[in-house]
């Protein structure tokens, strides 16, 4: 499957809103306010100004199928690039999200050949996100254990995940 990573933009509210329902944020607390969604659109539109990540739209031809990001972070010590995805129901199992994560993961590893930037990226899905443990494992990451994550950052709200890591540059 061929997928298109593009840039963040005022169109993709639209998507955000088809993200944020029950089921698709099952596993992250649930589906967000009104007005926490227009807050995550607004960090969204913000990240590339940071020079600490960015977040794109996952398209299939012109179509809007989905989500993925990364963005800088501290973690155990160690400062790392973070990634999260979302594929809408109707283009699950179908190799959106792998597509994607192979896309971001080239990215990444161009950018790690840059002296300021991680040298690993790491996911952080539920322990009970069977689809996303999966996605992982298949996209070369390797499972370094169940871990106590606070998500949404600075919220205090403790999340039981897995830390999944893959190495962006050549040992």
């Amino acid at each position: 499957m061929e997928v298109r990573l593009v840039p963040w933009s005022g169109a993709a509210l639209g998507l955000l809103r088809r993200i944020n329902t029950a089921d698709m944020r099952r596993h992250v607390g649930g589906a967000e306010s009104e007005e926490q969604m227009l807050a995550r659109h607004g960090r969204y539109l913000a990240m590339p100004a940071t020079g600490r990540g960015e977040m794109f739209v996952v398209l299939l031809g012109d179509e809007m199928v989905g989500s993925i990001g990364y963005h800088k972070r501290d973690w155990q010590g160690e400062q790392i690039y973070e990634t999260g995805w979302n594929v809408l129901p109707p283009w699950q199992g179908r190799g959106a999200a792998s597509a994607a994560g192979t896309a971001l993961i080239s990215m990444l590893r161009e950018a790690a050949r840059h002296h300021d930037a991680p040298d690993s990226l790491h996911a952080f899905p539920s322990v009970e996100n069977t689809a996303s443990n999966a996605l992982c494992r298949r996209l070369g990451f390797t499972l370094l254990g169940p871990c106590d994550f606070e998500y949404p950052p600075g919220s205090g709200i403790l999340m039981r995940s897995n830390d999944w890591r893959i190495t962006l540059t050549e040992p």
